[in-house]
């Protein structure tokens, strides 16, 4: 195949991608499916006729692609939202993975004729979730949901993929390792996440220092800093025998809570970065998949995934949080929404590429699994979260006609301050409010209109002031204008 033919190829299978992901907004189908659809498709089993068959190059693919959305997704997560549910976040994410891996085992000994061990492989390398399909759902939808559960689902999906990855390679060891013991796993565990937690900390503290005090000459070097520095930050943990995955999420969740320049910009590159790692690595898997070879595994597939939507996911959730606030209702929301990805089936590349007996086994039934989970789960989640009653009206942010971009030793950000209309400041001017010096109002979004103010316009109910501010003078006017 020729350079140029291989171009034309991607290039169509990009433009499928998106459509599909229109698709899958006006529908509700998960974009993880018909991105995975379109590579079947393509493949040697389907009329695009393309023959690939290389494990190794699909794992390597598909590990770029889960450091940069995990970074990405790390950066964008807001950790005044997060903070809440950490503790309950990181129980779900480990001790939750261990319960559904042991369950799922237990399920793989009676139906796949496993034993103990390679059942709770494949139980870990279908442990982690994938909360952007279910967000992406939800948004198609114009569903939000409530209270915490958002964050909760964000850190969990993020948190999880390094213990699915950690267990995953820890199992295959002692499978692969005869004098292989428990307490190794143990000790390589509490030794990856210290180094993974520290490192992650000091390059999300790296990131934000070097992009504030470097002072590139073009913006369009930016990006490439901090794409540099994310697979740096997995790079060197790994050769540290740190979990690089778990200091990649960290390292994002760290750089994001400090201001640096172009952090917007950069926020928006790493996002549709971190979809088209998404497209490449669904088409990859999707290539690698051979149709024809999952219908002999459809009933016990079928068995293990209705096992593990209805029993090893609800009780791992209902155990991880049992000291939690969490309402039961909720907990039943969180039970059902844990929709796996990509990233169950880039783990099942492991046994492959580790010679293990069952490993074609376990990589068509993890396959399976993950379409079982999109096409029951992913569909029916709007259903449910209204039937639970979690869900609420999603608040769509207005674009505005100017952007701001932070400078270091600049402190003031761009915010948003929505006036209620039981709000005491409704019906006075901005001149009567006397606003702190750090406190600008610099646009009011009025219904479908914006209004350029000065000191003697007059606040209605329902709008919403773009100011300027620092962190203190934006606390202090928020609480001004909230209802008494």
């Amino acid at each position: 195949m020729s350079f140029e033919t291989t171009l034309l190829i991607v290039s169509i299978f990009l433009l499928v991608s998106l459509l599909a992901s229109k698709v899958s907004s006006r529908f509700g189908i998960p974009a993880l499916l018909l991105f995975l659809a379109v590579g079947m498709l393509a493949g040697s089993d389907g009329p695009g006729g393309i023959y690939f068959d290389d494990p190794s190059l699909t794992q390597f693919v598909g590990i770029i692609a889960l450091v940069l959305i995990l970074f990405a997704g790390g950066l964008d997560t807001n950790w005044r939202d997060v903070r809440p549910i950490v503790r309950q976040g990181i129980i779900l994410s480990t001790f939750g993975v261990l319960v559904t891996a042991l369950l799922v085992g237990l399920f793989s000994t009676i139906l796949l004729g496993f034993t103990l061990l390679e059942g709770m492989l494949l139980g870990a390398i279908i442990s982690s979730t994938d909360a952007a399909a279910v967000f992406s759902i939800l948004r198609a939808k114009d569903l939000g949901l409530k209270g915490r559960l958002r964050p909760l689902l964000e850190f969990e999906s993020g948190s999880n993929d390094p213990m699915a990855v950690f267990l995953t390679i820890g199992l295959i060891q002692w499978l692969t390792s005869p004098g292989f013991s428990p307490w190794q796993l143990l000790v390589s565990f509490l030794l990856q996440g210290m180094i993974g937690l520290l490192l992650g900390w000091l390059f999300g503290k790296a990131i934000s220092y070097i992009a504030n005090h470097i002072q590139l000459s073009f913006e369009g070097l930016y990006p490439v800093l901090t794409l540099a520095m994310a697979l740096l930050t997995y790079g060197l943990t790994s050769l540290l025998l740190g979990n690089g995955f778990l200091a990649v999420y960290l390292a994002g969740i760290v750089a994001g809570k400090e201001d640096f320049v172009h952090r917007r910009s950069l926020v928006r590159f790493h996002d549709g970065l971190a979809w088209l790692m998404q497209i490449a690595m669904f088409l990859t898997l999707g290539l690698l998949v051979y149709p024809s070879e999952l219908i002999p595994q459809i009933i016990p597939g079928l068995l293990i995934a209705l096992g593990l939507v209805f029993v090893a996911r609800p009780l791992s959730v209902f155990i991880s949080l049992l000291p939690s606030r969490f309402t039961i209702k909720e907990k039943v929301f969180i039970s059902w929404v844990g929709l796996r990805g990509a990233v169950p089936i880039i783990l099942a590349t492991y046994p492959l590429l580790a010679g293990l007996e069952q490993a074609s086994l376990i990589f068509n039934v993890v396959f399976f699994v993950v379409l079982i989970s999109a096409l029951l789960q992913g569909t029916s989640i709007p259903y449910v979260a209204r039937w639970l009653g979690v869900d609420a009206k999603v608040r769509k942010k207005p674009i505005y006609p100017i952007e701001f971009t932070p400078v270091s030793g600049f402190k003031n950000e761009l915010k948003e301050l929505p006036i209620v209309p039981d709000s005491p400041v409704v019906g006075k001017s901005i001149v009567e409010l006397g606003l702190p010096a750090q406190f600008l109002v610099i646009l009011i979004a009025r219904k479908n209109e914006f209004i350029m103010p000065s000191g003697a316009t007059v606040l209605e109910a329902g709008d919403t002031l773009v100011v300027l501010s620092d962190e203190h003078s934006f606390l202090r006017v928020e609480n001004q204008v909230r209802p008494e």
